[in-house]
């Protein structure tokens, strides 16, 4: 089977009603970026973090996947399929896609505000007082802004060995999951689906879709069956 991997972004989430945070001005639920998503952001306002993520979670439970997620996880049946998102959701999983890395994090994961490394299964709230086991505060299992992302060169192998990439859903323009299209190798075919893809990073390379993540997986499916 071709390695056909998927680095999808919040385009192809919010088709389920989940918010993203850059369309606009870049708020979320009024709130700047960095009070919500940042080390700063904990240190200054615990309680304002866990309850913007509280509520993500809460929101999580309610949406479903769309037709983009079902696509994705039946090309599995076709190729060697691995997804790299930037998403925190896990509507990938609950389609059917069985390999999926999450560089940003999941949501219904925490971790020790003290040690990342002790990380828990978190359906439900995470309130003030609710320790991991090394005593410490547990916080959402979520990459903010200004923290390593230790996953990263696990994405940049699967990228390098891969025959097919699909950009789907993200802009690319949150470092450093945008460099992860610089690492394909040379006779690797790069398709993007975005509607407001504007042509940043991609090259000349790109065969470029502007079109919604799920009428794009509708007009893309029976093509990417055509390489197989």
């Amino acid at each position: 089977m071709k390695k056909l991997t998927i680095l999808s972004g919040a385009g192809i989430s919010a088709e389920s009603g989940i918010q993203t945070f850059r369309d606009g001005d870049g708020l979320w639920e009024n709130h700047n970026v960095t009070d919500v998503a940042s080390p700063e952001g904990w240190r200054k306002d615990r309680a304002l973090v866990l309850e913007f993520y509280n509520q993500r979670r809460r929101q999580l439970h309610e949406v479903k996947p769309n037709d983009a997620h079902q696509l994705i996880a039946d090309l599995e049946k076709h190729f060697h399929v691995e997804i790299i998102t930037q998403n925190i959701d896990d509507l990938h999983e609950r389609a059917g896609s069985s390999k999926i890395l999450h560089i940003h994090g999941e949501l219904f994961k925490s971790c020790s505000c003290n040690n990342k490394d002790l990380i828990y299964e978190q359906k439900n709230d995470i309130n003030i007082g609710d320790k991991a086991e090394d005593g410490a505060q547990l916080r959402p299992f979520i990459v903010w802004f200004g923290e390593d992302v230790p996953l990263y060169q696990t994405a940049r192998e699967i990228v390098k060995d891969t025959d097919i990439l699909l950009v789907i859903g993200t802009s690319l323009q949150v470092y450093p999951a945008a460099g992860l299209i610089h690492e394909i190798k040379d006779d690797c075919l790069l398709i993007v689906i975005n509607p407001n893809e504007t042509g940043f990073g991609y090259g000349q390379r790109a065969v470029v879709m502007k079109e919604t993540a799920t009428k794009g997986m509708k007009l893309l499916y029976d093509k990417l069956l055509n390489l197989v």
